[in-house]
């Protein structure tokens, strides 16, 4: 449906081999408009079907991706290009390497678990309930807490760095995506339901804050750049990103990004954000101090919603349904 609609915008409206023609080209003109080159594409188990979040060890030349559909967490070496293990995670979405504590963590929504695994033995060192559906995860450095969204249960499950479970947070609402602000010590939390991200209270396991956003429908995608103190919200309904000062609170910046926005990945060396959909497309910003400036949006591939990206090489990292493969690329500046 995606590249009929996208062929008929372009004038062409012809079946068969033409159509397949159309739909290519435009393919082509999409990825071109990305200020990214394919430098390498390594097939990955599990069949062909939904992958989710994904995260990056750059000190250990390691990535872990959530494969959903094929219940795994993917080990991959990004060093020597290739996948160096499978570790089942049943339903996994959430994936977080914490590289100061040699863990990842890992939800398995179809389990309704939390995994920790050791990172030194890819092996699954503790296991613990996350309610109805946990999806994404962050890491309190400070308080050595893991927080998982527990999505359709509308809390924050809280739990140990060994992955014992010790809270929840109400949040009123459905939960999408969960960052750590290290400089004010608060978890921020997507309500999803409400277009508002909750300010939570570590120490006390409370909502201290709740900041409406004007303009957002759906709240999903989530990332927070602590040293400018500035947070990135994705607006699944209605295709926005909008900027938050997490100084003052308030909206700063609105711009549009592909239909049905989800994860967000960011080079913290380089300040480009990438904010990629369900539709396919990819967005690209350049980060000032004070917002962000669109360098390009284009169509990557199909079910393109996932992103990694390592803040030492420079390299993004896009999870891909289809064949399941990994398609790594390099920015051009």
């Amino acid at each position: 449906m995606l590249l009929s609609s996208r062929a008929t915008a372009c004038g062409i409206v012809t079946l068969g081999a033409a159509t397949a023609l159309a739909a290519a080209v435009a393919l082509a003109f999409g990825a071109a408009a990305l200020p990214l080159k394919t430098i390498a594409t390594v097939p990955l188990p599990g069949g062909s079907s939904r992958l989710d979040y994904a995260s990056v060890d750059s000190k250990r030349n390691r990535l872990y991706i959530a494969h959903l559909g094929g219940g795994l967490v993917i080990v991959f070496d990004t060093k020597k290009r290739r996948v160096v293990k499978t570790i089942p995670a049943p339903g996994a979405h959430g994936v977080l390497a914490v590289p100061a504590l040699g863990r990842v963590y890992a939800s398995a929504t179809d389990a309704h678990q939390l995994l920790t695994i050791d990172q030194r033995t890819n092996k699954v060192i503790a296991r613990a309930p996350a309610g109805e559906y946990p999806d994404g995860i962050a890491y309190d450095s400070a308080d050595r807490r893991v927080y998982v969204s527990d999505e359709s249960g509308g809390v924050e499950t809280v739990f140990t760095a060994n992955g014992r479970r010790i809270a929840t947070v109400q949040l009123g609402g459905e939960a999408g995506n969960v960052q750590y602000d290290p400089v004010t010590r608060r978890v921020l939390a997507d309500v999803q339901t409400r277009n508002e991200v909750a300010v939570i209270n570590p120490r006390t396991n409370r909502v201290v804050r709740r900041v409406a956003l004007p303009g957002c429908d759906h709240d999903h995608g989530l990332l927070v750049d602590a040293p400018r103190r500035l947070a990135f919200v994705a607006c699944q309904d209605n295709a926005v990103l909008l900027t938050l000062d997490i100084r003052r609170w308030k909206i700063v910046g609105r711009t549009t990004v592909g239909q049905s926005p989800d994860v967000l990945a960011f080079d913290t060396s380089w300040h480009r954000l990438f904010v990629s959909a369900e539709s396919g497309d990819v967005a690209v910003f350049a980060e000032h101090a004070h917002g962000l400036e669109k360098l390009a949006q284009g169509f990557l591939s199909a079910n393109a919603h996932t992103v990694a990206v390592d803040s030492s090489t420079h390299l993004v990292y896009f999870p891909l349904q289809s064949g399941p493969k990994l398609q790594i690329m390099k920015p051009t500046r």
